[in-house]
């Protein structure tokens, strides 16, 4: 897993518009995500896999409606933002080229949590920066929220056996041509 997150500088964000449409545009992102990861794992015969990536498309998709519902009025147009973090994805969404095909429920569950945590320390950053304290209050919550997603995830973790050693060995390794 690499950190996409290449800054450690958080965006500069000049209103509550701004943040919520940033908080948005983070958690639609995760939400797409997961759905195409499901739908890969489904593609592969990966059923287990394919149903924790559902649950956590749900559960950003009702993060991405909070959101939606905190910011009212403060989005132009309930549109959220572009992207203004520095890596080629978001703080929450999973680096494809870390997905297997073969992946376990464990492993599924660690880039999860690996990119809830980012999501934790994104918010932080932002809250830590912020001038306008209302974005402080607003960005302080969102950390808060997924420190909870964080906690539902090592819950789900701690329900697992540890992986067996070789779980992405591929007896049929796809063949690439030139």
């Amino acid at each position: 897993m690499t950190d996409s997150l290449q800054s450690n500088e958080p965006p500069k964000l000049n209103s509550v518009g701004e943040f919520f449409a940033q908080a948005l545009a983070i958690e639609v992102e995760a939400t797409e995500r997961y759905s195409l990861l499901a739908d890969q794992m489904e593609v592969h015969n990966n059923k287990e896999i394919a149903a924790i990536f559902r649950k956590m498309a749900l559960i950003e998709a009702e993060h991405r409606n909070e959101i939606a519902r905190r910011a009212g009025d403060a989005l132009v147009a309930g549109r959220p933002a572009s992207f203004s973090w520095t890596g080629p994805d978001g703080p929450e969404a999973i680096d494809c080229e870390s997905v297997h095909y073969l992946m376990t429920p464990r492993r599924a569950l660690t880039l999860a949590r690996f990119n809830e945590e980012r999501a934790v320390k994104y918010f932080e950053a932002i809250a830590a920066a912020a001038i306008n304290p209302q974005i402080a209050t607003f960005a302080a919550e969102m950390a808060a929220d997924e420190r909870n997603h964080v906690i539902w995830v090592d819950q789900w973790l701690d329900q697992l056996a540890p992986d067996e050693a070789g779980w992405d060995d591929d007896p049929d390794p796809p063949v690439h041509s030139e």
